[in-house]
C-alpha cells in the first residue's frame, strides 16, 4: 500500500443506522465491473461517489454531487490551478478588464478559443457565452455568481464584451467554477425539461447514461479541443454506506473512491494494491442553526448551545486526524480567514445551562437536528445528542437520503441541520456568501440568518477592488457573524481520495471537483 501526497487512514461504523427515515438500498454494480480488479491499460474507470446529482444542468444545481460530474462534462471560461489556485485560460484564451467613463473597472473582454465543439456537434461561439450568462442572471442558484454582469455583448465569433453594473472583484473566480460551464442555446431550448439529464458540453468526458440513484455513465469525446482524455469510459456510481464503498475498493470493484471517510484511512493504508491523495481544502462543515425556529431566534439558546459541544473531542472522535477544528466562518486556508483572531465558544456547559435558564429553558426543550446519510455527519450529531442531553436539550436525530435532506432543509423544516460549505472559488466572497439574506435556502443559508450590516459588508467586499480595504471588509463581517452564532463551526476540512496504485494522472484539487479524464492505467 502506498499513500501518495500527503497520507493516512481508517474504518467506518454504522453509527446511527438504526435512526434513518428513509431505507436506503444499495444498488447492483455495473454489469462486469465487481471484483475484477483494475487490468494493465484498461480504458474503464471504475469511481464511487457517495451521492448522486439531483441535475446535471449547471443552471439548475449547485450542491457538490452535481458539480462533480459537471466537471467532467462542461468546460469553463476560466479555470483555477489546483496547485496555485490562480485564475488561468480555459475556452477564453484571453482577457482584460476595461474602465468605463468613469474610470471604473466595469467592462471585461474575453477573447474565446476557436475549432471548439459541443458533443452535439454544433460550434462553440460567443453566442453560447452569452447564452449561458443570461441562464446564470435568471437562475437561482447562480444570480450571485454574476450579480453586477448587466449584460454580455457579443462583439464577434469569438470575442464577448461582459459589461457590469459596478467593479466586482470576485467575476474571475466565479468564472471558473464549474457552476458556469458553459452550456449551448440549441442543445438546451431543444431538450427542454429533459436537458437536465441529458447534458451537452464541450469538455473531456461525453454523457451516455444516467441511472438515477445509482450510476452515471461518461465516455471520452474524441471532438475534445484540448489534450486527448487516455482513459476512453467513466462510471461513477453512487454508494452512500461507507462499509459498501470501501468493500468494493478491497475486492477490486471500483478504482477510485471519492470522499474517503476518516475511519477508514488507517484501513486503506493498510491495503496492498492501494494509494491515498490528500490535501487541505477550502472545505467547513458545521452544525447550523435555523433563525427562523424558535427557540434559534434567541442569541442566548443559540450561544448555550455553542458552549455545549465540545468540538475537539468530536474532531478527535470523528474525523481522527483529518482536518482540523473548525474556528470560524471562513476555513483557514482561504484568504481574509479571520479564524484565527476570532475569540472561541469554549465548551462550557456550565455557563449553557446558565444561558438556558436566562433564555427561559431552566429544564432544556426538545429540538430535532436533520442530517444526510454521510457516516460522519452521523457520527458527528449522535455525539452531539449526548453533549446537548448534559445540559437538559434533547435531540431528535433525522437522517435522510441527500437529495431529500436539500429539499427539506431549503423549505427551513429543520431546527439545526449538518451543513458543509466549501470555498470553491478560493475567494471570500464565495464562502461568506452563505451568511448573506439573499442566499436564504437553496442557495445555501439554511440557517436563514440576516443581519443588514453583514450584507452591507459582503456588498462592498465584492466591489473592492483593493485588496488590503477588501480583506478588512470581511474580516470586519466575519466578526459579525461569530458574534450572531448562526453554526457551531466543527471543521476545516481535507480532501481524501483513494485510487488502486497502478492509477497516473489524478491531481487531486482542493475544491473536492477533481478532474478525472486526465488519468491512466499503468502498464
Amino acid at each position: 500500500m502506498k499513500t501518495t501526497m500527503f497520507g493516512t487512514k481508517r474504518r467506518s461504523r454504522a453509527a446511527g443506522a438504526g435512526l434513518l427515515l428513509l431505507s436506503l438500498t444499495i444498488l447492483p454494480v455495473l454489469a462486469g465491473c465487481n471484483g475484477t480488479g483494475p487490468t494493465e491499460g484498461q480504458e474503464l474507470l471504475r469511481v464511487i461517489a457517495s451521492a448522486g446529482p439531483r441535475s446535471l444542468d449547471p443552471a439548475q444545481a449547485r450542491d457538490t454531487p452535481s458539480v462533480v460530474i459537471m466537471r467532467q462534462i462542461y468546460d469553463t471560461l476560466l479555470d483555477v490551478d489546483p496547485d496555485t489556485m490562480e485564475v488561468v485560460p480555459a475556452l477564453a484564451e484571453s482577457w482584460a478588464f476595461e474602465t468605463d467613463a468613469q474610470g471604473r473597472h466595469t467592462l471585461l473582454r474575453m477573447y474565446l478559443k476557436r475549432g471548439v465543439k459541443f458533443h452535439n456537434g454544433d460550434d462553440f461561439t460567443a453566442a453560447d457565452v452569452k447564452f449561458t450568462l443570461d441562464r446564470a442572471k435568471a437562475s437561482p442558484h447562480l444570480t450571485n455568481m454574476v450579480e453586477a454582469v448587466s449584460r454580455t455583448e457579443i462583439v464577434d465569433d469569438y470575442q464577448v464584451l461582459i459589461v457590469l453594473d459596478f467593479p466586482f472583484a470576485p467575476l474571475l473566480n466565479n468564472l471558473a467554477l464549474p457552476l458556469m460551464g458553459i452550456t449551448g442555446e440549441r442543445a438546451v431550448t431543444e431538450a427542454g425539461d429533459a436537458y437536465a439529464q441529458h447534458p451537452i458540453g464541450t469538455g473531456p468526458m461525453k454523457f451516455v447514461n444516467w441511472i438515477v440513484g445509482s450510476q452515471i455513465e461518461l465516455t471520452r469525446w474524441d471532438g475534445y479541443y484540448g489534450p486527448a482524455p487516455k482513459i476512453k469510459d467513466i462510471v461513477i456510481r453512487f454508494i452512500p454506506d461507507a462499509a459498501t464503498a470501501l468493500l468494493e475498493m478491497e475486492t477490486g470493484g471500483a478504482d477510485m473512491l471519492l470522499n474517503v471517510q476518516p475511519q477508514d484511512i488507517r484501513r486503506i493504508d493498510a491495503m496492498d494494491g492501494l494509494q491515498i491523495f490528500r490535501t487541505k481544502d477550502l472545505s467547513l462543515y458545521a452544525i447550523g442553526m435555523n433563525f427562523l425556529r424558535p427557540p434559534f431566534d434567541d442569541i442566548r439558546v443559540r450561544k448555550a448551545i455553542l458552549h455545549a459541544v465540545d468540538r475537539d473531542a468530536i474532531v478527535k472522535t470523528v474525523y481522527q486526524g483529518v482536518g482540523s477544528v473548525g474556528r470560524g466562518p471562513l476555513p483557514e486556508k482561504v484568504w481574509a480567514s479571520a479564524a484565527d483572531i476570532l475569540p472561541q465558544y469554549e465548551y462550557d456547559p456550565e455557563k449553557s445551562r446558565q444561558l438556558l435558564a436566562e433564555a427561559g429553558f431552566p429544564d432544556g426543550f426538545t429540538t430535532n437536528v436533520y442530517t444526510n446519510d454521510s457516516a460522519p455527519r452521523i457520527d458527528t450529531v449522535v455525539i452531539l445528542q449526548d453533549m446537548l442531553a448534559r445540559v437538559g436539550i434533547t435531540l431528535d436525530v433525522r437522517i435522510l437520503e441527500w437529495t431529500t435532506f436539500l429539499d427539506v432543509t431549503n423549505r427551513g423544516e429543520h431546527d439545526l441541520y449538518t451543513n458543509g460549505w466549501v470555498t470553491v472559488s478560493g475567494d471570500p466572497d464565495y464562502g461568506l456568501e452563505i451568511f448573506h439574506s439573499r442566499a436564504w435556502g437553496d442557495p445555501g443559508n439554511r440557517a436563514f440568518y440576516s443581519r443588514p450590516e453583514v450584507d452591507r459588508l459582503l456588498d462592498l467586499g465584492r466591489m473592492e477592488v483593493d485588496p488590503v480595504r477588501r480583506e478588512q471588509l470581511y474580516i470586519d463581517a466575519q466578526k459579525l457573524i461569530h458574534e450572531d452564532a448562526p453554526w457551531i463551526y466543527i471543521l476545516d476540512g481535507e480532501q481524501v481520495v483513494a485510487t488502486g496504485d497502478k492509477l497516473r494522472g489524478f491531481n487531486i484539487n482542493p475544491t473536492g471537483y477533481h478532474t478525472l479524464s486526465t488519468v491512466w492505467f499503468a502498464d
